[in-house]
């Protein structure tokens, strides 16, 4: 139990009446009142209360709050109780309340996660721990210990069920005699970052920063298709209708297409010294990059040309000699 107040140990303590003010001559030496405290032990000595305590600093007067927890006292109930033990002449500075923590090693309850998904991806082969998605049964507290002590946690038991995912472990510290132990159950499963539209992309929307988010979801769910690298997809656009909310895939994205079919192009032949540029239109659609037939306009014939630009297929020199050849007639 977390006790919200420090209580008073039963020492050996005579109360002295409201009207038995610690008062006489201040100097140097003066015991002098701390506002606030931090003791590593489960007693509050007089030496933890005042500067200058002398042979006194050694007393225990008060109990110390639990590990990791702050307790409050008032100043008057802490001069009553140095009063029996010699301390006649202190300096209050003016201090009306105490503050005393009790220190702790405190391992908070992201780090017992951590923990777990470093353990079980040891033992079972689940990927790497920051890919791994821990879900408890009930709410993590953080451990509280002494700070002397140093040791590591270990593992005393662990189980973990690759069809539910499910795992039971336990953590373990000290020996025979002091042994706590510490029990966590839940789920545990391997995920992969995927990039989620946040609206349904129309074939030939060019995806943008605003128009997905980047979400983990388990790697079980996802095997059917490659999916498409998180950090890739800004800029490509989508070769088909994708759902909101539906990770995209390989398959959903390519790069935007540059050139429609049936497009007016500029065609542009390429021979070594000479470029030359005339009218076109486009029989398919591409992308840079793509290959793509395209009607001259001027000799009516088909060639094979390479989208360079917005509107723009580079036709060259090998590529006009096979289409040439290839409406030649045949005898």
């Amino acid at each position: 139990m977390i006790r919200a107040a420090l209580s008073v140990l039963l020492l050996a303590f005579a109360a002295a009446s409201a009207a038995a003010q610690i008062t006489g001559p201040l100097n140097a030496a003066t015991p002098q009142l701390k506002s606030q405290v931090t003791v590593s032990g489960d007693l509050v000595r007089i030496g933890d209360l005042f500067t200058n305590a002398g042979a006194a600093a050694a007393m225990p007067v008060f109990r110390a709050p639990d590990l990791g927890q702050t307790g409050a006292l008032s100043a008057e109930r802490v001069l009553e109780a140095v009063l029996s033990h010699g301390l006649v002449v202190v300096d209050a500075g003016g201090i009306t309340e105490v503050s005393v923590t009790r220190a702790a090693r405190v391992i908070a309850a992201d780090d017992i996660q951590e923990r777990i998904a470093r353990t079980l991806t040891a033992r079972y082969a689940l990927g790497e721990p920051k890919n791994l998605k821990v879900t408890f049964d009930r709410d993590v507290r953080p451990i509280e210990l002494e700070p002397s002590v140093t040791a590591e946690l270990g593992v005393a038991r662990m189980g973990y069920d690759t069809t539910t995912r499910r795992f039971d472990l336990t953590f373990e510290l000290g020996d025979a005699g002091t042994r706590r132990a510490w029990r966590y159950t839940g789920t545990a499963m391997e995920t992969v970052e995927v990039a989620v539209p946040n609206r349904t992309l129309a074939r030939g929307d060019v995806v943008k920063a605003a128009d997905i988010t980047i979400e983990r979801r388990p790697k079980a769910d996802l095997q059917n298709e490659p999916l498409a690298p998180p950090t890739e997809v800004i800029g490509l656009a989508a070769r088909r209708a994708v759902r909101a909310g539906q990770p995209l895939r390989v398959a959903d994205v390519m790069k935007p297409e540059i050139v429609q079919k049936n497009e007016t192009v500029t065609l542009q032949y390429t021979v070594p010294g000479i470029v030359l540029t005339m009218r076109g239109q486009a029989l398919e659609s591409g992308a840079e990059g793509d290959a793509v037939s395209v009607l001259n306009a001027q000799s009516k014939r088909t060639v094979q040309g390479v989208v360079t630009g917005p509107g723009r297929i580079t036709v060259s020199s090998t590529s006009a000699r096979l289409a040439s050849k290839a409406d030649e007639p045949r005898h």
